[in-house]
């Protein structure tokens, strides 16, 4: 039997994150008959999905994280890694802020094929951010293949002149849709579980981190909070370095009783229908597949307009600013609260969000090299 084509991805670590979700779920889809994925990671910390990598038949490789200063190391790793592995026929990198550093290494050292993946609109604030900026600055020059999971995405990584001129290829973020599709038993069961069965319940999943404007959302909480028209609840789904800044915060508010921070589930899909209306308030995104969850398990949304609009496939979203007052967006939510709950897998997998048909699509990609799909 002919041994699987292999392709190696470049994260930052396979925690429980939005790409690292994405990547996973079109992992356990695509025929590993026919194609392998490898991963690259940048820290020696074993991560959420390492387990499930080893037993899909894929390998994790580790490299320093890139600090500037170590340039030089950090070139040589990766030539001293590409010397010694001559088995990919695509590598992926996620990892746009080092892609410049990666990929030319790599078409030299003989991979056929690079594909530089933007998934995010926005960088970190102060230096980091700088850097990143300045390390992508000419990475559209040093890629096979620009992969954008938005307009946004691909305008922030590759430049407004990339995307002007066709020069990007949009990869929804796709999901496995049918695992999202709403069940009024399961929502039963898992409020049951939360002990929230009398709660009208806020909803939101993300990573503690600046981007995710968690301080926002809490300050929508309280509003809503503060008028009583409802006994509202607030679950946040996630993990990161400042969960306890916002457990402080939650305090301050006056709101930390009704604040449940249930931390990384592997069943994200169940903690959904718990849900009654999802808040999603990011200062960037490239494009968030939780939003594309929520509405196919059909939850009302109010999300941020700086977010980009590729993900709005229902009548379920309502886009406001967040330089409107938290206030305003409480008022939305209590304006909209009230609705007929139901299921929209059929939606969004024809909008181009099912994993089960860009799994079909990237195979292809991988075993010919061409995208002309």
């Amino acid at each position: 039997m002919e041994k699987p084509i292999r392709i190696l991805h470049v994260l930052g670590g396979t925690s429980l994150g939005g790409a690292e979700s994405r990547i996973m779920d079109l992992y356990r889809h695509i025929d590993r008959n026919k194609v392998q994925f490898d991963f690259v990671v940048h820290t020696e910390a074993e991560g959420h999905f390492d387990k499930e990598i080893n037993e899909l038949g894929g390998r994790i490789f580790r490299v320093p994280r890139f600090r500037l200063y170590n340039y030089f190391s950090y070139r040589k790793v990766w030539k001293k890694f590409l010397k010694q592995h001559h088995e990919f026929k695509v590598i992926q990198g996620h990892m746009t802020s080092t892609a410049a550093i990666y990929l030319p290494l790599a078409k030299t050292a003989g991979i056929p094929i690079t594909v530089a993946h933007a998934r995010s609109a926005g960088v970190d604030r102060g230096i980091k951010g700088g850097i990143t900026r300045w390390m992508r600055r000419n990475l559209y020059k040093k890629t096979d293949y620009m992969f954008t999971c938005s307009e946004l995405a691909g305008i922030s990584v590759f430049g407004e002149k990339a995307q002007r001129e066709g020069k990007t290829i949009f990869i929804p973020n796709a999901i496995d849709c049918p695992a999202f599709a709403y069940d009024e038993g399961k929502r039963e069961e898992m409020r049951r579980m939360l002990g929230l069965s009398d709660k009208y319940v806020i909803g939101h999943v993300g990573r503690f981190h600046y981007a995710k404007n968690h301080e926002y959302l809490l300050k929508v909480f309280a509003a809503l909070k503060e008028r009583g028209k409802k006994d509202y609840a607030l679950i946040l789904l996630g993990d990161g370095d400042k969960i306890e800044q916002f457990k402080l915060l939650a305090e301050k508010l006056g709101i930390a009783k009704d604040v449940h921070f249930l931390g990384n589930h592997n069943n994200v899909y169940d903690y959904y229908q718990a849900m009654d209306y999802f808040v999603y308030p990011s200062r960037f995104e490239g494009l968030p597949g939780t939003m594309v969850e929520a509405q196919t398990s059909g939850l009302r949304c109010i999300m941020s307009d700086t977010i980009c609009r590729e993900v709005v496939v229902t009548e379920l979203v309502k886009i406001r600013s967040i330089e409107e007052t938290p206030e305003s967006w409480a008022n939305d939510i209590e304006a909209t609260a009230d609705y007929e709950r139901k299921t929209f897998v059929a939606e969004m997998q024809q909008a181009g969000f099912d994993v089960e048909s860009q799994a079909r699509k990237m195979l292809q990609f991988y075993k010919t090299g061409k995208w002309n799909l």
